[in-house]
């Protein structure tokens, strides 16, 4: 067949015929010759075409449907044509229109009769001795082009998330980039090309050449159409197409220039409305007021109540400064009649009582035996029932762990001359530091354990490493010989489509995944190497590979703080690096840290409340009225109640956690302080001339019912959190509930013994600390203030000052306006918290893994991993599950893949970077007729490998020559399939073929390695699959807000998805267990607060039998809170566990800034007014000196702590909230409340339950 048209060209060159350009004649025929990499090159033989027999007629008309009659090519070059379109055909099958023109593009190149009309030849080069084309122009018009790459620049290629024309086009942005990709002469051992090939549009006008202008097909053809997901611009797809790329914005009103929130908005206007009414009513009360005075007002003080005490009350009167007792409610009055018994009793027996209480508590202390501390992030974050949790525990069960990452990032300095990371000299640093990490070996139990024990090896025996240096195959001597950096480029554009580039584990590496810190596509700018090495993970610590992990991630952390460090910054560049168990070894390091910050708040608390309790000192008797003793033993109680509350859970198997050793030491410390001052300073004030035993009775009596009061709330405040499925949270309110109760018990029971004991010493002339030292009898003068009961300058600053200052119709206006206006503020303000918790603020500041996160932020141009997981996939025939998945031809326009695909194109909004790599649609083209170098069987029906593969490719000779594989076919053809699906039986059988099938260039589709772990074969052949997955990645996420609006997007898309398929979808990414708490942090954190305050209201409301003091209570609670949430806001503190613990830790701190005013204020007596003044002398300079500062001193010492936790940690969750709060509570209790009481406070008992403002409270 050759002779004739060889025969044909020697007369054209003897008589010297110019070469012809008409139809029925070809520009190039046959081979002459080939390149040293082996690629062939056509002859430049200007000859009429040739007719074929009929079975090569045939295989043409198989692949190439337009070429009919003769044609211009030998069976050797058509069978060169169609091994070098299967490597490409599996990335564009899915999409019968792209890959129809893809090929009629190099069909009519290589076979077309009609060549001459739009080939030129343009030059050729001698390969022994014969004529090889080595250039040629393809006129081509702008038509066919333009449908071509329309037909497929969104055409998805499944187990890269990527576009296929970033490998086939090299990421071309319209066809005439294309057509220049594709026209490159390939350099040696490089893919494409032989020749160059220059695209032209038109030819000139005397040529007589015409351009190929085969017609193109579109995306949306109804014989050849695409998915929606491959053509999102289909008629089909438009009612299903992407939302617009619009963030939504939350509600806002403009008034000119000025815009605002609809919540501030619409709470300036209720502040305003409400500051009206309040000033309108005030005035016209106050102008009645004038006219009628209250027959109350002109009444003496104290005569106001005509119900007659009973006996303790008239003792009571008898013996104290006056007091209203009257007032109690029926349960004050039975806990005033106990205290006032017990009072004397313990007088009378407190050694008795000391050693019971102590020996009581310390007997619950011997728990701490098997004290434990919980550092594991799961066991202290997820609670029992999480949803995130089951979902991973089904996907670690049904698929596969999630693997452990250990990491490194290698970049350049921030002001680096070379901004540019990738060197010759810095890819040789890599080598280095990869033959550093090769090396290292971790001592577990005796035996050694290396990288490549623990690794992940998803393709063989290789690691699946995620490093630059896979372009080499992680071979050193590869670097020279392939390239060096020119390989790498080269790489970027041909990862997947070039053998060259595939990695040691035999997979393609996506440059994204191992480079940072460039733009787009720009790989070549960047400015950091990330190498990640994937270990094995294992449910339950399978196998004991989970500690063989951890041990060599400790010498993997260490050898990066010794070796690798200084090797890198030798170079210029910064280093930094982190492992799977990186945070939980961190937390570990600080755990002890906290106790010397913890012993110095106790020691300077305990000189604070040794002064505070003490008298004014005297330079002749400071060392007989002085407390240092008991502050001393005051202290050491608190810290037994924090011990035996540890001790009691830990005798039960509850595990402590850092939280509860940095917080509820300081709480129980503030909590217990101030109660020992009030006891302290309500025995001082009592009647010098009584005896000891009534002092203290009537000292109970008076305080007693508050405190109760008081604790009970605290108490009551602490234990709803119990109740917080958050594990931290809620073993915090119960170690910190039962902290309370001890503190509270030993309070009443041993603090009241030593304040007996100190007394008893004082007045029998005993030095302080040395209390068997007696001091010689002296003069009466000498003895002056000793024992003696004088006002000190705070009580007579409530007294004088404060009181009759918020007493003036003037200041309770700016007060109330002022703190009303506070609380707007701070609801506006609250709407502005975002839910997280920065991990670097957890981590001590001279941790490595500060440097790691803010390298993550900065470099990392691809988020975690997502996995749509899919339950019970039903692949039968008669199922329409499978086009509800898949995202090829004859798929449905709203399946998973395609809306997947269609909410990647709104990233900002879906947090979902690209296209999911899809099983099901790898598995539907691995199968598909057209691949036909994947599916394939031998004549006795097993499974043939791709050519390139053993046995077809043996060592020893090229392939696709072996003898082993010349008889295989395709597992089906068309006629097999039922609208190109496989039927039940197929399915079945051909699964697990793909699912074991090695990728390579003639087959990039196989499915091991990409999905070995992406479906569960067990119990599949009862044609349900249990459970698969698709992965996709999310966008880079930075900051807390992006974690938590991924998971809630991806949940939300989920559940979309899963109402309109009918099928069970749910996302799973690494750190949604993590995260899940914040979706609904808002919810937590109010539910317990709402909890915590209704359960103080109703301790209040049972025991002082008020309605309207609760509600004050409440209010001012509730107030303090409010403001408390600003201050969150303002400082930029977000809402976690550590912030809501703070919360409802300071409903319970905030009851002691109303209780003790609001019990004074109640037993009190005259009008409003003056027993707001009688209450603010009674009581305001204990809640002055023995809350305020005692809780003021506290939190200063967090404030200089040293200790590396807490610096941070605290000094953002606990300094500053616990600050706030205590300035907030000095404000509401000491000025807002007062005003309040005297304005809106209860009546007297006796009195009609008017709650009006009296006259003289009001403006």
């Amino acid at each position: 067949m050759k002779i004739v048209p060889s025969l044909i060209l020697l007369l054209l060159i003897l008589y010297g015929v110019e070469a012809r350009k008409s139809a029925g004649y070809c520009a190039m025929y046959d081979i002459c010759g080939a390149r040293t990499d082996g690629k062939v090159l056509n002859c430049p033989y200007n000859i009429p075409a040739v007719k074929p027999d009929d079975l090569f007629s045939s295989k043409i008309q198989s692949l190439c449907p337009t070429i009919t009659g003769n044609v211009c090519c030998t069976e050797t070059q058509f069978d060169t044509l169609r091994s070098q379109v299967q490597q490409a055909i599996p990335f564009v099958v899915g999409c019968p229109a792209c890959l129809r023109n893809f090929l009629n593009l190099f069909c009519e190149l290589t076979c077309s009769p009609d060549q001459s009309l739009f080939i030129n030849v343009t030059s050729t080069a001698k390969i022994k001795n014969n004529s090889t084309v080595d250039g040629i122009q393809y006129y081509i018009t702008d038509a066919f082009g333009e449908g071509m790459y329309e037909s497929c620049k969104n055409v998805k290629f499944g187990s890269s998330n990527s576009l296929a024309v970033d490998f086939l086009g090299g990421g071309a942005k319209n066809f005439k980039e294309w057509f220049t990709f594709i026209g490159q002469k390939a350099g040696v051992n490089m893919p494409g090309s032989p020749y160059g090939i220059k695209f032209l549009p038109m030819p000139p006008a005397s040529s007589g050449m015409k351009p190929m202008n085969v017609s193109s097909y579109s995306c949306s053809d109804d014989t050849l159409g695409c998915s929606c997901g491959d053509c999102p611009s289909a008629a089909a797809c438009s009612s299903t197409s992407a939302p617009p790329a619009q963030k939504q914005r939350s509600c806002s009103i403009k008034i000119g220039s000025l815009e605002a929130k609809c919540v501030d908005f619409v709470l300036a206007i209720l502040y305003i409305v409400l500051v009206s009414l309040f000033l309108g009513g005030g005035l016209i009360h106050r102008i009645k007021g004038k006219k009628k005075s209250s027959p109350s007002s002109s009444e003496p003080r104290g005569e106001q109540s005509s119900v007659k005490p009973d006996t303790i009350h008239a003792q009571m009167l008898q013996n104290t400064p006056q007091r209203n007792w009257a007032q109690l409610s029926t349960v004050q009055g039975y806990l005033a009649r106990f205290y006032s018994k017990y009072g004397i009793w313990v007088a009378r027996h407190p050694a008795l009582v000391l050693i019971v209480s102590v020996f009581l508590v310390l007997l619950l202390c011997v728990g701490l035996i098997r004290f434990k501390v919980e550092t594991r992030p799961d066991k202290l974050w997820v609670g029992a029932g999480s949803r995130a949790a089951d979902e991973k525990r089904f996907f670690d069960t049904h698929l596969a762990p999630f693997y452990r990452i250990e990491q490194l990032i290698i970049a350049t300095a921030p002001k680096s001359s070379q901004p540019e990371i990738l060197t010759d000299d810095n890819i040789k640093l890599l080598f280095d530091i990869q033959k550093k990490v090769d090396g290292l070996r971790a001592n577990h139990s005796g035996s050694m354990v290396s990288l490549t024990d623990i690794c992940m090896k998803p393709l063989g025996e290789d690691c699946a490493t995620q490093s630059l240096l896979q372009y080499f195959q992680m071979i050193p001597k590869n670097y020279d010989e392939f390239g060096g950096v020119e390989h790498v480029k080269y790489c970027f554009e041909h990862f997947t489509s070039s053998e060259s580039c595939l990695s040691a584990f035999k997979g393609p590496l996506d440059p994204t995944t191992a480079l940072g810190g460039f733009s787009g596509n720009s790989y070549s700018e960047a400015s950091a190497f990330i190498v990640t090495y994937p270990v094995d993970n294992a449910v339950d610590n399978k196998g004991n590979r989970t500690v063989r992990a951890v041990a060599w991630e400790k010498a993997f952390i260490q050898l990066a703080k010794d070796e690798l460090l200084p090797m890198v910054k030798s170079k210029g560049l910064t280093l930094s690096f982190s492992s799977e168990s990186s945070i939980e070894e961190e937390l570990k390091r600080e755990s002890t840290a906290d106790v010397i910050t913890i012993a110095i708040s106790y020691l300077v608390m305990f000189a604070y409340i040794s002064l505070t309790l003490g008298d004014t000192p005297r330079l002749n008797s400071f060392y007989i009225t002085s407390k240092v003793l008991l502050g001393l033993s005051g202290v050491l109680l608190v810290m037994l109640s924090v011990l035996g509350s540890v001790g009691f859970f830990s005798a039960i198997g509850m595990k402590s956690t850092l939280i509860i050793m940095e917080v509820i030491p300081f709480l129980v410390l503030a909590v217990g302080v101030d109660n020992m001052c009030i006891l302290v300073h309500a025995v001082k004030r009592q009647e010098q001339e009584l005896p000891l035993e009534r002092r203290v009775s009537n000292a109970l009596m008076e305080v007693g019912p508050s405190i109760t009061l008081a604790s009970l709330a605290e108490i009551l405040a602490f234990a709803v959190g119990a109740y917080i499925k958050m594990p931290a949270v809620r073993v915090f309110s119960m170690f910190a509930a039962l902290a309370v109760l001890l503190d509270f018990i030993l309070q009443i029971t041993a603090f009241v013994a030593l304040i007996v004991f100190d007394f008893k010493r004082a007045e029998d002339k005993r030095v302080d600390c040395f209390p068997c030292i007696k001091r010689a009898q002296s003069s009466d003068g000498d003895d002056k203030g000793v024992g003696q009961k004088k006002p000190g300058l705070l009580t007579r600053y409530m007294k004088e000052v404060h009181a009759p200052i918020l007493s003036h119709w003037a200041v309770k206006i700016v007060v109330i306006a002022f703190f009303f206006g506070l609380a707007m503020a701070g609801i506006a303000l609250a709407t502005r918290i975002e839910p997280g918790l920065e991990q670097q603020i957890v981590l001590p500041q001279d941790s490595y893994l500060q440097d790691y996160f803010n390298n993550i932020a900065t470099y990392l141009r691809i988020g975690p991993p997502l996995y749509f997981v899919l339950k019970n996939y039903n692949y039968s025939s008669e199922s329409r599950h499978t086009n509800q998945l898949c995202s090829i031809n004859k798929c449905d326009s709203n399946s998973l893949m395609n809306e997947i695909a269609k909410a990647s194109l709104t990233p900002e909004l879906s947090y979902i970077a690209k296209p999911a790599a899809s099983w099901v649609d790898d598995f539907l083209v691995w199968l598909s007729p057209e691949a036909f170098g994947c599916c394939r069987k031998f004549t006795n029906g097993t499974f043939c490998p791709p050519d390139d593969q053993p046995p077809c490719c043996p060592a020893d000779q090229a392939c696709g020559l072996s003898e082993v594989c010349k008889d295989c076919t395709t597992c089906f053809r068309h006629a097999d399939l039922t609208s190109d699906r496989p039927s039940t039986i197929q399915f079945k059988e051909k699964l697990p073929w793909f699912l074991s099938a090695l990728p390579s260039a003639d087959c990039a589709k196989g499915g091991y390695g990409a999905y070995s772990t992406s479906v569960d074969l067990k119990g599949y052949k009862s044609g349900i699959i249990q459970a698969s997955s698709f992965r996709t990645y999310h966008t880079p996420l930075n900051k807390q807000a992006d974690f938590v609006n991924s998971m809630r997007a991806a949940q939300e898309f989920s559940s979309k998805i899963s109402r309109s398929l009918q099928m069970e979808i749910y996302p799973y990414s690494v750190f949604y267990m993590f995260f899940e708490q914040y979706l609904d942090i808002w919810k937590t954190a109010l539910i317990n607060l709402s909890i915590a305050i209704a359960a103080v209201f109703a301790v209040c409301l049972i025991i002082t039998c008020s309605f309207w003091s609760s509600a004050i209570i409440l209010l001012v609670i509730a107030m303090i809170i409010i403001d408390l949430l600003g201050v969150m806001a303002v400082f930029h503190i977000q809402l976690n566990a550590l912030s809501v613990v703070n919360l409802i830790m300071s409903v319970g701190i905030a009851v002691e800034f109303c209780v003790h005013i609001t019990h004074a204020f109640s037993i009190s007596s005259g009008d409003r007014n003056q027993r707001m003044k009688e209450a603010l002398g009674g009581m305001g300079a204990s809640v002055f000196s023995g809350i305020t500062l005692t809780k003021l001193v506290g939190v200063i010492v967090l404030g200089f702590s040293k200790s590396e936790v807490f610096v941070v940690c605290a000094f953002v969750y606990y300094f500053k909230m616990y600050l706030a709060l205590v300035l907030l509570g000095f404000l509401h209790g000491l000025v807002f409340l007062p005003v309040f009481l005297s304005m809106f406070g209860p009546a007297p008992k006796g009195d009609k339950q008017d709650h009006r403002p009296s006259a003289s409270s009001q403006p």
